[in-house]
């Protein structure tokens, strides 16, 4: 009986030290504190574990990174990471295995935030162009070749824009290469329930973008200004194809002597295109907005033919979820763990004041 006591008693200790140990890691995970006291952006980044998608027995990997959805930077997981931090993290991922020669970005977006998109267009830029990997060594670039899904549209095109090569369907719906920044005026309905608002502000253009104004109220500097930032924002993503589309055609005729593998270059006349209109796969071809048509199986043949290897295994990356993620859900506030039960399709919102490469039908 006393043996069984000290037994348990160890054994209780034991797991209360472990418990203490998970409880302080945790911590320190959440806060991006180093158990020897300084901090890593890989450590502190998403938690991810390799999956083999296809064997064949192959020394060499094609890594696969999957966009699909809404593209944003604010919709974060229970480990606090958003989907910029998540293809980040991969890219990284992809980059330290000296295994994986090329990674293929399969697109299936609409869109969405401006400011993500081009996050993760420089990711990938930066990413072909080589990066240091956690030791400080300098790994030479590697290729990211599209497959393009049943969309890849606005900010779906821009994230492709940067890839060496793009593969898509004859039936994929792309382009759509423009800018839309939306939101509502009510003040003809608080006019009729009789609420007038009170509004206090240091400039005359403070409230701008307000809903609670009359349309005369408005000023038409105000209205100059905002289609400025449109515009600005427009001739941004024109650059981001125009120099996207030539660096991969001039890599592309540099490395191949065969002009069926320089892939396609951009038409004299793609700007008449690029005012918000989707086109499909097969015009964009014409235009020069992708290299091929195909299916995901191309994509994987033309990654293999650009790296020069004769197979490989494909593989992807997924999020860890371990006991640290539960203890870091503490620290949140209920409401971001709220279930929620969605029976039909809802069109995506719209965050007031941000622009969006998106196509919305």
């Amino acid at each position: 009986m006393i043996f069984a006591i000290i037994v348990t008693l160890l054994l209780a200790l034991s797991v209360f030290g472990n418990l203490t140990q998970l409880v302080v890691s945790a911590l320190s995970f959440k806060h991006g504190l180093h158990p020897d006291g300084f901090t890593s952006a890989r450590e502190i980044g998403p938690n991810l574990d390799e999956y083999l998608l296809e064997n064949n027995h192959s020394d060499n990997k094609v890594a696969v990174i999957t966009v699909d959805g809404i593209i944003t930077g604010h919709s974060a997981d229970e480990s606090g990471n958003n989907m910029v931090d998540l293809i980040k993290a991969q890219l990284d991922r992809a980059n330290d295995d000296q295994r994986v020669k090329a990674v293929i970005l399969k697109v299936d977006s609409p869109g969405g935030e401006v400011l993500a998109s081009d996050q993760i267009y420089k990711a990938i830029r930066d990413f072909e162009a080589g990066q240091a990997d956690e030791h400080g060594k300098v790994h030479k670039g590697k290729p990211v070749i599209c497959s393009m899904g049943s969309l890849a549209a606005s900010g779906g095109y821009y994230i492709s824009s940067g890839c060496r090569w793009i593969v898509a369907n004859d039936l994929t719906l792309t382009g759509s290469i423009g800018v839309i920044m939306h939101g509502w005026n009510y003040r003809g309905l608080m006019d009729k329930v009789g609420i007038e608002p009170m509004t206090y502000k240091s400039g005359k253009f403070k409230d701008m973008l307000s809903g609670e104004r009359a349309t005369n109220e408005i000023p038409p500097e105000e209205h100059a200004m905002v289609q400025g930032l449109i515009n600005e924002t427009y001739e941004k993503f024109k650059e981001v194809v125009a120099d996207g589309r030539a660096t991969a055609y001039e890599q592309n005729k540099k490395e191949s002597k065969d002009t069926n593998d320089r892939g396609k270059e951009l038409a004299d006349d793609w700007k008449d295109f690029a005012d918000g209109r989707v086109v499909s796969g097969k015009e964009a071809l014409q235009h020069g907005f992708v290299d091929e048509l195909g299916d995901f199986d191309d994509a994987v043949d033309r990654a293999q033919k650009i790296v020069h290897i004769e197979d490989c295994n494909l593989i992807e990356y997924h999020e860890r979820y371990d006991i640290a993620n539960l203890f870091s859900m503490f620290g949140q506030s209920s409401q971001s763990h709220d279930i929620k039960l969605q029976l039909d399709t809802e069109a995506p919102k719209l965050r007031a004041g941000l622009m969006y490469y998106l196509y919305q039908p």
